[in-house]
């Protein structure tokens, strides 16, 4: 039969910019797709249903139609010619069956065949097993390369829609024995690969498709002019299928042969595939691979019980973000070099958002490295990303500035540096809280392990007003709040957003520490939340420190004169004058001598407990209140703000 499928040449760049990649719209009926076929009416031999179990090939869809309408023919005898036929037919069938063997083999167990299971082949979806090339398509990301087919299976969306989307890849290419050839899907104007902003468009005249990404080529002037109808425009991807014209669905026969596949099974191959691409769902069967932790509970017996729940999913968490960040390498990388005006390097260079799972913020370690070539030795160097420009660029201080190949642009990589500390404190805390009978007093410690804790009030003298200076006046809803936390050892409140949930708890905060009764620590879970916190809680007159991780102390913030590490280069008073030189002198030369540096760091740690020891509140994120910094910070109220985005709630704090 003639092949209905063309691409048209390359057309002559000098009077024609586009490509056309033209896809015949005949119906599946005209070219014989072995399931659309009449299933064969006659009888067969012997010979025939030894031969089928041997090659294991499906007859009824291999015969010609001309064999099925024979049989037709055949089935409208007389009733003589049909008795004869069946008898003949029976003792045909009774030798065929005496000649066989039956043996039991290994693994047939269920009676049931299932693709994938010792016959697969490599372009078998790697989820159930179909090989259809007509049915399959490949996941072209490079580290990937798996295939996949468009049936749903058990699945609410096609096998291939499923993997692309928990592994967030993008690009597919089609088999070369499917109708359409070894196609890579993409934009015929723009090269766009990502199948999620593809469709297709019909020709006006002529019976082709075009593929078009919806943007921004849909919207070109310039194609609107061309003999295509874009009000047509339809995805590729429609209820979380394949269109069935571009990759077939496997047929009813198909689907029931092949393997079974749940969605929580896709969804652990899939986190397996991450740490071994080799891996199949033979492998979830495996000791230790499928163990699940023990489930969160309502109520504990005691610490020890909480702290063996939680530590595992603490571990589990890290493990899975050290996998994530130390996976997310990009080469090839274009640096610009600067110097910042504290005289280190910075490398400006673009990391793609779309390659990058992980959301890159200021204070985060990256590690540059480079080769070496002819005229540089291999190079590497770690810093922290200080900023994050409008043109996308990702501005990196480096620590050394030391052999810095600063006249080569091209040709670095960059990696993720992870580091552990998070995970350590939250560890450390739970540790603490277990062993540590004075770490929190008996009433928090029954309300956190979920005890029935007969309610206590707290004796406070209360104030006529419950507003502060520098602040909007408070609401009767925020002035009710205010007076709840100031009578309860734990207090949760709730708003929707608007509602002045950051006035309120700057008030709380004012007047926890105009009661006298010792320093307010106020958590919040980002950095944003916290600044805002600590500028607004500044605004009343109360002296705050804000507490930042040293891996952020060089990132711009609002709040930059709290800061603790501001406070200290900016102390002046003349017992500090030796620690503002030794600092001058470290700025200039990038170190300095062994004793000049125990001195410098001992000036430093006594100035920070100083100034840490003199505040009214100190801010800092949940994790930063793990820092050794605030070890000898003494008794302390706390304010812990959080923020609940999975309930749809906005700022909630104890």
């Amino acid at each position: 039969m003639e092949s209905h499928f063309e691409t048209a040449s390359q057309p002559d760049p000098a009077t024609d910019a586009y490509t056309f990649l033209e896809f015949n719209t005949q119906l599946e009926s005209d070219f014989g797709y072995t399931d659309s076929r009449d299933p064969i009416c006659s009888w067969p031999t012997p010979y025939d249903a030894t031969a089928a179990d041997r090659s294991g090939s499906d007859t009824a869809a291999s015969s010609s139609p001309s064999t099925a309408s024979k049989g037709a023919a055949r089935g409208v005898n007389s009733n003589n010619n049909s008795n004869s036929c069946s008898g003949t037919v029976v003792d045909a069938l009774a030798t065929g069956i005496s000649g066989l063997n039956f043996e039991e083999t290994a693994g047939d167990e269920d009676g049931g065949y299932e693709y994938g299971k010792g016959d697969s082949v490599e372009h078998s979806c790697r989820y159930c097993g179909v090989s259809n090339p007509a049915c399959v398509v490949r996941c072209n990301v490079p580290s990937c390369r798996k295939w996949f087919c468009n049936s749903r299976g058990n699945t609410s969306g096609s096998h291939v829609v499923n993997h692309l989307v928990r592994a967030k890849h993008k690009e597919v290419c089609l088999h070369k024995d499917s109708p359409l050839g070894e196609t890579i899907l993409e934009c015929y104007n723009c090269g766009c690969r990502n199948v999620f902003l593809l469709g297709f468009i019909s020709a006006k005249t002529e019976s082709v498709v075009v593929l078009l990404c919806r943007e921004p080529c849909l919207n070109v002037n310039a194609l609107k002019d061309m003999n295509w109808d874009l009000s047509q425009w339809c995805p590729l991807i429609d209820d979380r299928c394949f269109l069935q014209w571009l990759v077939k669905v496997p047929s009813e026969q198909e689907q029931l042969r092949a393997r079974q596949i749940s969605a929580q099974q896709i969804n652990k191959v899939e986190e397996l595939w991450k740490t071994n691409s080799d891996a199949s769902l033979e492998d979830l069967e495996k000791p230790g691979i499928d163990d699940e932790p023990q489930p969160v509970a309502l109520k504990y017996e005691d610490a020890y019980q909480y702290q063996n729940v939680f530590a595992p999913l603490i571990k589990l968490e890290a493990d899975y973000d050290k996998m994530m960040k130390e996976s997310q390498s990009k080469d090839n990388v274009t640096v610009r070099w600067d110097i910042g005006l504290n005289k280190k390097r910075v490398a400006y260079f673009v990391f793609p958002k779309e390659d990058n799972e992980l959301r890159l913020v200021p204070g985060d370690e990256l590690r540059l490295r480079y080769s070496g070539d002819a005229a540089h030795p291999a190079w590497q160097a770690v810093g922290h990303v200080i900023k994050l420009t409008a043109q996308e660029e990702v501005a990196l201080e480096l620590r050394a500035s030391q052999g810095v190949p600063v006249d080569v642009s091209h040709g670095f990589s960059v990696d993720f540096v992870w580091k552990s500390t998070s995970f350590d404190r939250m560890q450390g805390a739970m540790k603490t809280f277990a062993v540590d009978e004075t770490s929190v007093s008996g009433y928090i410690y029954h309300h956190l392990l979920g005890h029935e804790v007969e309610v206590q009030m707290v004796r406070n003298t209360l104030p006529r007003r419950f507003g502060a200076p520098g602040l909007p006046e408070l609401n009767a809803s925020q002035a009710f709040a205010v007076k709840s936390v100031l009578q309860k050892p734990i207090s949760l409140i709730q708003g929707p957003p608007g509602t002045g949930k950051t006035v309120t708890s700057a008030a709380i905060v004012y007047n926890m520490a105009k009661q006298g009764q010792g320093q307010v620590l106020v958590c919040a879970p980002s950095n944003v939340a916290v600044d805002q916190l600590a500028e607004k809680i500044s605004s009343t007159g109360l002296k705050v420190v804000r507490l930042c991780a040293k891996s952020r102390e060089a990132v711009s913030s609002p709040v930059e004169h709290l800061t603790l590490h501001y406070q200290v280069r900016h102390l002046d008073t003349s017992e500090k004058s030796e620690l503002h030189k030794l600092q001058l002198l470290k700025d200039e030369q990038g170190e300095l001598s062994s004793s000049d540096e125990k001195k410098y760091k001992a000036l430093k740690r006594a100035t920070e407990r100083e100034i840490s020891q003199s505040a009214d509140v100190i801010c800092c994120t949940c994790v930063g209140a793990g820092d050794p910094r605030l070890a000898n910070l003494g008794s302390a109220r706390y304010l812990l703000m959080s923020l609940l985005r999975q309930l749809n709630l906005s700022v909630s704090f104890l």
